[in-house]
């Protein structure tokens, strides 16, 4: 049954309308598999709307304080961190987020709440040209452009505005096909926090008609995207190809996770087990590859197939589960894809049963070839590959070889040992005895080779928003 009760309308200009032609989208609950909405399709006119309402708002928003800025900003924070109950349930529904592990509202309110109030970038000043006094100022690049991922659409709704905003800019934000409705439920929560119309505007839709209308468009001057590599490199040609905006990329992963037979191995065991599960392996720091060193390899899988299969899978909406299902048919049935692949290359630890609807059960597979897909390609599932190693060189050159990186974890009690290996993972993060989704929120974050570009935190995220202008005075007598 299609709810009645969740926005599914455009947020453009302060104000919710359906989409200019009317057309429309079915939302299929991952919890139940029935129809639960029918959520409007933006065109490319409803974009064009978007960022001139954008581009309108920018002059006057821009030129309020940051603290003028940042009233709005923690009134938003409260609002989200009020709405925690139902911003789960809607996640629930739409991607088969379980709701007692969700997080989101709390780490969404706190981007809110900082950038409310550490909206100050600083300039810089010189004397060193004769006859010079010279500054450099920053200042806002105008109107922004985000494009979210389903996984976890509230963290990056707030992630990616809470500094554009802060920073002076306006934003128009694209949610995920599969997981519309958060986004459009904050922006009715921004409506209530007073913000100026035009100033925040969502849109819904598929990324080949809105996505790259925003990507493609000469009035946005940044975007930033989370999602796969191969959306990223045709948003990057897109902004080349019309006026070479500013991009702010966190791509894939294939996260891999290097266990030494000197660390505590049920404490890596713990944390290697959660980070493939979370969010029932959606996820990009997931390692889903661990290389563990032989002498402590048999023991290792048995504990992790202890932990990783104890999952408590059930609807989303229940506190007491913790793995949901794949968000919709196409991620579901693209995990079981590459299940059968492992089958034909590696050796299949856990047991085969089917599971109802949409869910995966906790897989692991071990003794893969390096070269083989499931090793090379990002799953997004509860799919893990664990393989041995004997030496630290065999283990990094293994971590390394890889086109992604974005998250890399080493477990070893042996501090030298971890930071040698540290310094040569090609990774934008490692974790030391701990792995993803763990992070700093003022450590930058992002990823390298074919995980992104530029970097995103608390201390790094609003100067990718801003544009540094040098000011030559020149002084007469100086």
């Amino acid at each position: 049954m299609v709810s009645a009760s969740v926005e599914t309308r455009l947020f453009i200009n302060g104000e919710f309308r359906p989409s200019s032609n009317n057309e429309t989208f079915d939302l299929f609950s991952a919890r139940s598999g029935s129809l639960f909405a029918q959520v409007h399709e933006a065109s490319k006119e409803d974009v064009d709307d978007a960022v001139a309402a954008a581009k309108a708002a920018f002059p006057a928003w821009a030129q309020l304080s940051p603290r003028a800025r940042g009233r709005y900003l923690v009134r938003l924070a409260d609002l989200i961190a009020e709405s925690n109950a139902e911003l789960a349930r809607l996640e629930a529904e739409s991607m088969g987020r379980p709701v007692s592990t969700y997080f989101d509202a709390t780490m969404g309110s706190d981007y809110f709440r900082y950038f409310s109030e550490a909206a100050y970038p600083q300039g810089s000043s010189s004397l060193n040209t004769p006859g010079f006094v010279n500054v450099t100022v920053k200042q806002p690049v105008g109107v922004v452009a985000a494009i979210i991922p389903w996984n976890a659409p509230l963290v990056f709704f707030c992630k990616k505005l809470a500094p554009a905003l802060a920073a002076g800019n306006t934003v128009v934000l694209k949610s995920s096909e599969k997981a519309p409705l958060t986004s459009l439920y904050v922006a009715n929560l921004a409506k209530e926090a007073g913000f100026p119309p035009g100033v925040l505007n969502v849109l819904s839709g598929h990324g080949p008609i809105s996505g790259a209308a925003l990507a493609s468009h000469m009035d946005v001057r940044a975007l930033t995207f989370t999602g796969s590599v191969r959306t990223g490199k045709l948003l990057r040609k897109m902004a080349a190809d019309s006026n070479m905006k500013n991009l702010i990329l966190e791509l894939g992963g294939k996260s891999p996770a290097i266990v030494f037979d000197d660390c505590n191995i049920d404490a890596a065991v713990q944390h290697t087990q959660f980070s493939i599960q979370l969010l029932s392996g959606q996820n990009c720091m997931a390692n889903s590859r661990i290389y563990v060193q032989s002498s402590i390899m048999e023991s290792f899988v048995e504990k992790f197939k202890a932990a990783f299969t104890s999952a408590r899978l059930g609807d989303p909406a229940d506190p007491n589960v913790n793995h949901g299902p794949q968000a919709d048919k196409i991620q579901h049935a693209t995990v079981l894809q590459y299940i059968n692949l492992g089958k034909e290359t590696g050796k299949l630890v856990t047991e085969e049963q089917s599971a109802p609807g949409l869910f995966i059960n906790p897989t692991i597979f071990r003794d893969v070839p390096e070269d083989a897909k499931i090793m090379k390609e990002e799953i997004f599932g509860p799919v893990v590959v664990i393989n041995s190693f004997d030496t630290e060189e065999e283990a990094i050159k293994k971590a390394n070889d890889s086109e992604y990186g974005l998250y890399a974890s080493v477990f070893t009690k042996d501090l030298d040992r971890a930071m040698r290996v540290a310094t040569r993972l090609e990774s934008g993060t490692v974790g030391v005895n701990c792995s993803g989704p763990t992070k700093g929120d003022d450590m930058a974050f992002g990823g390298q080779k074919g995980s992104g570009l530029q970097r995103e935190s608390y201390l790094h995220s609003m100067e990718t928003f801003m544009e540094t202008k040098s000011v030559m005075i020149k002084v007469d007598g100086l």
